[in-house]
C-alpha cells in the first residue's frame, strides 16, 4: 500500500472518481466514493481485495481507531525481486501476512486511514515516534511553507526529532524563528513528539507525484551511522 512519503503511488481523486490506493507489490486494493471520503475525510477508503488487520509490534490486534502497522492476508503471492530477505521481513512468522510498512487504522465503519511510513519512525529514548503528526502541526504555521520531520543520531537517546523547514518567502530563517517554532510543536504536541531543534532549506525536496523525498534529507545527518530507519 502507498502512504506517506517517497515512493508511493498516484491518488486518482476528483469530483467525479472515486478516491482509490493500491499497493504495487499486489496486497490489497483500497478504494472510496467521492460520498463516501466527504463522509469520512481523510480515508483512503475501504479493502475491496485482500484482508487487513491493524496489528502492534507483537502482531496482536489494536482497538479500533489505534494506529498500528497494516498487515494484509495478500490478494496475490507477492515476492521481492531477487531479495528474499526483504521478503522475508515483510511477511508475517506464519507466512499468511504481509506489510509495506505503512501505519493507520480503520474506524467503527471500516474505513482505512493512513497516518505515517514505518521507516520513518523515530526510537528516541526507546519510544516510538511517528513524525507525520509533528508534520501535519508545522505546516499550518502561518510562517512555514513546507517542512519535513525525521530521526537524527543523539548519543544518549538513540535517534532525536529534528525539523526542516522550508520558510514563507518572507520570513527569515532565524534561531529565534527555530525556537517559536519548538515553541508552537510543544503547545500542540506532547514534547517527546517535538523537534529539539530546526534547520531550514530554500525549498525541501519532493517528487514528481509531489511526496517529500524525506531520505535526502535524513542521510545528511546520519552519514556512515546506522539507525533502525531504513
Amino acid at each position: 500500500m502507498s502512504g506517506p512519503g517517497e515512493g508511493a503511488d498516484d491518488r486518482l481523486v476528483g469530483a467525479d472518481h472515486p478516491r482509490i490506493l493500491r499497493a504495487t507489490e499486489g496486497l490489497c486494493f483500497v478504494a472510496c466514493e467521492t460520498a463516501e471520503w466527504l463522509a469520512h475525510r481523510g480515508t483512503v477508503g475501504r479493502v475491496l481485495l485482500g484482508g487487513l488487520n491493524v496489528l502492534d509490534e507483537t502482531l496482536k490486534p489494536v482497538p479500533v481507531g489505534t494506529a498500528g502497522t497494516l498487515w494484509f492476508k495478500t490478494a496475490s503471492e507477492f515476492e521481492y525481486f531477487k531479495d528474499p530477505v526483504k521478503t522475508s521481513e515483510a511477511r508475517s512468522p506464519d507466512g499468511t501476512m504481509s506489510t509495506v510498512g505503512d501505519v493507520g487504522y480503520v474506524d467503527k465503519d471500516g474505513y482505512v486511514y493512513l497516518t505515517d511510513r514505518q521507516t520513518f519512525m523515530i526510537i528516541s529514548g526507546g519510544v516510538n515516534i511517528y513524525p507525520q503528526e509533528c508534520e501535519n502541526l508545522l505546516i499550518t504555521h502561518p510562517k512555514v511553507a513546507d517542512a519535513a520531520v525525521f530521526g537524527v543520531p543523539n548519543e544518549d537517546l538513540g535517534e532525536e526529532v529534528k525539523a526542516v523547514v522550508q520558510p514563507m518567502p518572507d520570513v527569515r530563517p532565524t534561531a529565534a524563528f527555530a525556537q517559536e517554532l519548538i515553541g508552537f510543536c510543544r503547545t500542540h504536541l506532547a514534547h517527546i513528539k517535538c523537534p529539539r531543534s530546526v534547520d531550514f532549506e530554500e525549498e525541501l525536496p519532493r517528487l514528481t507525484t509531489g511526496k517529500l523525498y524525506k531520505r535526502v534529507l535524513r542521510d545528511r545527518y546520519w552519514g556512515e551511522k546506522t539507525s533502525r530507519i531504513v
